[in-house]
């Protein structure tokens, strides 16, 4: 069967997938209703919004590995992260296993023979977000450039069901499960250079490469945060109430930031800013309409505070607000391209940006 054939397909399936789900989907994590027949339903459209979400993501990745397969070695590889942070019988059989993780893997199909590869490792964003062929901008250049790329998709992630959509530790383990993609791409390919490092992100992706730069400063040459979530405390006040019945679900933190305030302050990059080894560099714009600059400006302010080395830039309303650098205007491109140059002067790839 061709690609084509698959692609076509498993895009009937979840446009059916969708018409069921209907366009005001429940939040997986709704409480249990009193009423049998409501609950039903509700289960019955949790169960659907999954499979929405596993198809999906299937169908995202023939065209992610289509668009790319001239460039790059394609692979999705797994690997364990830590166990679980809540663990709900700890007695149960197999309770506190280590947690089995996907990653993408990037491999660059033209390296010279007998060279050393610099790695980069992408690291998505959104709360229960994905790598997906958005990325694919981003993707191409940093192969061309010669850099192989993880993308873990850490725990919490969509598209791989309920039981690892409930494994989020935003700003927690997720962070250790980053890490060890990048421990496992070492140690699986010998052509990677495991002193030419680097790791990047926007959004919650940025937040997670703060993270792993103040947990493991000499691990990584370089890092670039985009755009990223740096104060959860300021967050949680601005995004209002159904954001913080997110995250203080029984399956994610249990408590609010009023309720527990130090455990928000804890996965916060900009309240852990004095850790900071790495050379680092920081965008973003005004005009975000995600993560609010004020977030970002707390980050530069603490570390500047703290007596840190480090380039940051603030756009002024740049087209695009949260995405402004990742989509594909002339501005975009040549911000990239900045941080492209910021990666190659730690990193040395075979093919630097100009």
């Amino acid at each position: 069967m061709s690609r084509q054939t698959v692609v076509t397909i498993c895009v009937g399936i979840v446009c059916v997938g969708l018409v069921a789900v209907t366009a005001a989907r429940p939040e997986p994590r709704a409480e249990a209703s009193t009423d049998p027949m409501k609950q039903r339903q509700r289960d019955l459209e949790e169960a659907l919004q999954f499979a929405e979400e596993g198809l999906s993501r299937k169908v995202d990745d023939q065209m992610l590995f289509h668009r790319l397969e001239y460039l790059a070695e394609v692979d999705k590889v797994r690997y364990t992260g830590p166990p679980p942070h809540i663990i709900k019988n700890p007695t149960a059989q197999g309770a506190g296993n280590a947690v089995i993780l996907t990653a993408y893997t990037f491999l660059p199909r033209k390296r010279a023979e007998g060279a050393k590869l610099p790695l980069v490792v992408l690291v998505h964003g959104g709360v229960h977000g994905n790598l997906d062929s958005s990325y694919v901008n981003v993707l191409r250049e940093l192969l061309k450039q010669g850099y192989a790329v993880l993308a873990p998709e850490y725990r919490g992630s969509s598209g791989y069901g309920k039981a690892f959509w409930q494994l989020i530790d935003y700003g927690g383990l997720e962070v250790e499960d980053v890490y060890a993609g990048r421990r496992w791409m070492l140690e699986n390919y010998d052509f990677l250079d495991p002193q030419r490092v680097g790791i990047m992100g926007w959004s919650h992706g940025g937040l997670i490469t703060l993270m792993n730069l103040f947990a493991h400063p000499k691990d990584y040459q370089v890092g670039y945060a985009g755009v990223p979530v740096c104060d959860l405390v300021a967050r949680m006040a601005y995004k209002g109430p159904r954001y913080q019945a997110l995250f203080s679900g029984p399956y994610h933190l249990g408590k609010t930031a009023e309720q527990n305030v130090n455990e928000y302050r804890r996965r916060s990059p900009a309240w852990n800013a004095d850790k900071l080894r790495t050379p680092l560099l920081i965008h973003t714009t005004t005009n975000d309409e995600d993560v609010n600059v004020l977030e970002v400006e707390h980050l530069i302010k603490s570390l500047k505070a703290a007596g840190k080395k480090f380039e940051y830039k603030v756009y002024k309303d740049a087209p695009g607000g949260h995405l402004f650098n990742r989509i594909d205007t002339k501005l975009a491109r040549e911000s990239r391209a900045e941080v492209y140059r910021f990666l190659a002067k730690h990193l040395n790839p075979p093919n630097p940006v100009k």
